[in-house]
């Protein structure tokens, strides 16, 4: 089947809630293409399909569920393929901005920066500016990752480059941001005050590394 075609058969297996169905077509493509292609390929697009959904209160939360439990499975299934990285990167914050709960997306850049080496500590949902910045200090963090799905909550980051800024921590703590939002309007991450951004969570330690001088250090 083409791309198109398994990303909508993807999509209608989510949403009618069938765990089963859903891990046997990802693992059919991935044997063909393989893990990393079912994700890159397959699953981000669908992914992104299903925020707008729920961010338009049309998916229950048994689909959102499911959608949670396979895009973990299908990214843990493209670490174990991975040689393990020992050497410490660092420490990074991590969390959903103020307002926003759209917590998949957050929880998959953490399983990979900590894969990569780092200390990712991550702060859940709904994250107050003051919160990010109290921790980062607290935890002598080099990078703040600020995730957000939609474009109203995505100006609250706005309110992370002001607290930095205003500490006067802006050449020590760099700020990445991510969700779907800025995959739809790219020019949103300088508005919002961002260093940079990842188009996925495979892409998130590159991003984190390459912020803090530390590309090629692998």
């Amino acid at each position: 089947m083409q791309k198109e075609e398994v990303r909508k058969q993807l999509l209608e297996l989510i949403l009618a809630g069938n765990l089963d169905e859903t891990r046997i077509l990802i693992n059919s493509w991935a044997a063909i293409h393989s893990y990393r292609s079912a994700a890159s390929e397959i699953l981000d697009p669908v992914l992104e399909e299903i925020g707008q959904l729920w961010g338009g209160e049309k998916i229950s939360l048994a689909a959102g569920y499911l959608t949670g439990k396979i895009a973990e499975e299908t990214y843990l299934k493209i670490l174990d393929n991975q040689e393990i990285i020992v050497k410490p990167k660092g420490c990074a914050i991590i969390g959903n901005v103020e307002d926003d709960f759209h917590s998949l997306g957050r929880r998959l850049v953490g399983i990979f920066l900590k894969n990569a080496g780092w200390n990712a500590v991550d702060l859940g949902n709904d994250v107050s500016a003051k919160t990010f910045v109290d921790s980062a200090v607290e935890h002598n963090a080099s990078v703040i990752g600020a995730s957000a799905m939609m474009f109203t909550t995505a100006e609250n980051i706005i309110k992370i480059r002001n607290e930095i800024d205003e500490r006067g921590l802006t050449s020590r703590i760099k700020l990445a941001v991510g969700g779907a939002v800025f995959k739809m309007r790219p020019e949103l991450v300088a508005e919002v005050g961002g260093d940079g951004t990842a188009l996925s969570a495979l892409d998130a330690p590159a991003l984190f590394e390459k912020l803090t001088g530390q590309t090629g250090q692998r």
